[in-house]
This record gives structure tokens, sequence and C-alpha cells, in this order.
């Protein structure tokens, strides 16, 4: 409703199904306000304050009933007469041949990004010759590469012409991509970058059309190396059959490589060597124990969602169950940006570029808050909270399901018309 419209006039806007307010509260109208008896000259500063005080309340009490009806049916769609609600139901049938199309879409995009990924992979066999310094590169591949570096910088200068290239390709290449990236920076630590500097390449398959479900494997290629047997860890990511909601592939599920470590080698571990003494014949004994503890190696140990059965039943603990699916949501969202991002733009990670194009929040896009309540409240300083509405009261809903796919990860918006290239 427009606020210059007289309130006792009929709404010429048609009641909406849910009673979600089209204007403010009419306080901020200015169609009712409250009043106050009238004071002296001498109270004017305390008439002002006690008017601002007194709209603030009210403003915070309109507010909040009205958060309260949110969601919540006007009972418009159900007082309907049949005939209406026949079209309505007519929509939906509409409606959902349209979703029919939108799945198909999807996979034919899919097949998509795999044909243009098998055009690339001699452009990735080269890549991954050069970096193992399996065959050297070119002096066109050279040119090339510099016509670009002057491309984004005018002020690069060129390599002297009479020097070769290394023969030994580019040391720790993926573990330096890797770190680069601000995800993978925070889960690999000092142990995790000697296994790394084996990792000779990383690649995408997509899932043969044959299975129930669509998606991608990823597939790390290691050279022999002092921590484990495996040559190849993979790690599958599989999506939803149908499409969600806001028409992306819906994230499913994840599984990894089993890994095949040498003996006293899991850097998914940490050991402990305690003595014990028996209380009988007072002898001691040397015990170890081993506790989980952070590795890049548990990117192939993925957090499995919970059942809708268990959610229902409330078997798992709401903490837990939030923690879960900030887990799930992170290793999803690692995954995608490998496929996404990593993988084909390798060496600008490795140079350090793609940074320029990542997300950062700017401090200076901040300011503090200052809130007579808050003033004994202490916070830890590295802690940032994201409110997903105005008020300070009211609590974000929390989603129960597992995280979405294809782009609909953290922060990520994707549009749905738009088919991605690998």
């Amino acid at each position: 409703m427009s606020s210059h419209i007289p309130i006792n006039q009929v709404d010429p806007t048609a009641p909406t199904p849910q009673n979600t307010p089209l204007t403010h509260a009419p306080i901020a109208a200015g169609l009712s306000r409250p009043t106050v008896p009238d004071i002296t000259e001498d109270n004017e500063a305390e008439e002002e304050e006690t008017s601002g005080t007194i709209q603030q309340a009210m403003l915070g009490l309109v507010h909040g009933k009205l958060s309260g009806l949110v969601g919540k049916s006007s009972g418009y769609v159900e007082s309907l007469p049949v005939e209406v609600k026949k079209n309505i139901e007519a929509l939906k049938g509409v409606q959902a041949k349209q979703i029919e199309l939108q799945n198909q879409y999807k996979r034919e995009c899919l097949e998509l990004e795999k044909k243009y990924l098998e055009l690339q992979k001699p452009l990735y066999d080269r890549r991954e010759a050069i970096i193992n310094g399996a065959a050297p590169p070119t002096q066109e591949e050279v040119e090339a590469g510099e016509q670009q570096s002057v491309k984004e910088d005018p002020d690069y200068t060129p390599l002297p012409k009479d020097v070769a290239p290394a023969s030994t390709g580019i040391p720790e290449f993926w573990l330096t991509a890797l770190r680069t990236h601000v995800g993978f920076a925070d889960i690999i630590t000092e142990r995790d970058a000697d296994a790394l500097k084996a990792l000779k390449d990383i690649r995408i398959e997509y899932l043969p059309t044959t299975e129930s479900k669509p998606g991608f494997k990823l597939r790390f290629f290691f050279a022999p190396n002092d921590f484990f047997e495996n040559d190849v860890l993979e790690k599958t990511y599989l999506y939803q059959e149908e499409v969600g909601y806001t028409g992306d592939f819906m994230y499913d599920h994840a599984i990894g490589t089993e890994i095949k470590w040498k003996e006293d080698k899991d850097l998914t571990k940490e050991f402990e060597v305690k003595k014990q003494r028996n209380k009988n014949t007072n002898r001691t004994r040397l015990v170890r124990k081993a506790r989980p503890t952070a590795s890049f190696f548990n990117f192939f140990n993925p957090p499995q969602p919970p059942s809708d059965e268990a959610i229902e039943n409330g078997d798992i603990d709401e903490d837990e169950l939030e923690e879960l699916e900030e887990k799930l949501e992170m290793d999803y969202q690692l995954g995608e940006d490998l496929k996404e991002k990593i993988i084909p733009r390798a060496i600008d990670y490795f140079t350090g570029k793609a940074l320029e194009y990542e997300d950062f929040d700017d401090e200076d896009d901040f300011e503090d808050i200052d809130d007579e309540d808050d003033e004994d409240e202490e916070f830890d300083d590295d802690v940032c909270l994201y409110l997903d509405s105005e008020s300070e009261d009211e609590t974000p809903a929390r989603r129960r399901g597992p995280p979405k796919g294809r782009g609909a990860g953290a922060n990520a918006s994707t549009n749905p018309e738009e088919c991605k290239q690998q």
C-alpha cells in the first residue's frame, strides 16, 4: 500500500497469499505516532529523548509482530472458489513440465562440458609435461605466454632470448597453486607440504551418462613418495538426479579414496607415546596412541550427509547438525573450486594472479556499531557474524538439507541460463 493513500480508503492492492508486509510499519509511514503530554521549554532535550525512545520501542514492537507473520498463510488462496483453485492446480502442472525441461537442459549442459573437456585434454597433457620436465616448452609457447604477460601488464620485461627453459620443469607447482587458494591454504599443514611436493597433476573427469546420478571425479596423480603407496588419489562428487528449486544441480554426497599409508606416515593422525606402569608388578611399558589431526588428506575422507530420518527423529544434536552442515558445504565448495577454478587456471594460482579475482571482505567496508547494551560484551576479534535479517533479534532460518551443487555453494550465484564450458 502506498503511504499517500488515506487509511480509510479501500486498499487497491490485491491481497497476498502470504502475510508479508508490502511497506514498512504504519508508524514509519507516519499514519500513527505516539503522543506525549505538553512540557515546558526547559525540558526540550528530555522531550526529544523520550519521544525517540518511545518511537524506537514502538517500531521494535511492530517489526516483531510483522516478522511473526512472514510465511504464514493469510487464507486468501484457501478462500478462492473451486473454479479458480482448478486454475491454480493447472499452473502447477505447467510448472512441472517446465522443471522437466530444466532437468533436460542441465543434463545437456553437462554433456557440453564433457565435450569441451575432451577438446582441452591435449592442452592439459602438454601442461603436465612442462610442469614435470617430461618435455621442454617450445619457443612458440614461450612467446605466446609473454604476449599474454604484456597484455596483462604493459610494464612486463621480456625474458632473455638466449636462456633455454629448465629441463626440470617447475618444482612444487601444484603445492604452490593449492596454497594460493584461500580454502586449501587453511587445511594444508607443514607436514602435508612434504607429501604434496610429489603431486604431479590434478585432473577432472565427468561421470558417464550410464550412472544413475550425475557428477564429477577429481584425480590427484603422485610420484613415488615416503608417505603412501597410492599413485592416484580420487574424490568423486555426486549430484542428486533432479535439479533443485533454483534450477541448479544439488550436491548429494562425496566418495574418497582410501589412502594406503606407509608405516608411521599417516598424516591424518598424530601419534603420542606414553609410559604406563603396572599396578601389580610395578613394571613399565611404552604405549603409542593415535588421535585424528588436521590435514589436507582428510579431503579424501569426506563427511557424509545425515539421513532425513535421523534429522526428523532428532537423533543428531542441533549443534552437531550445524557443524556437519558447515563441513559438508566447505567440502563441496573445495571440490567445486578445483573443478571450476584451480584445474582450468592452475598457472594463475601458481603465480598468484587468481587472487585478483577472488572476493575478499575489505575491512574498510565495515564500521563499528556503538550500542550501550553491548558495552560489557567481549568478542573474539577473529569472529565475524553475518546476520541475514535487519533485526538483531531475528534468528536467520537454518537450512537442514545438504549444500547446493554446481556453483550454488558458498556465496556463489549462477545464472541457470548459462552452460559452463570446461
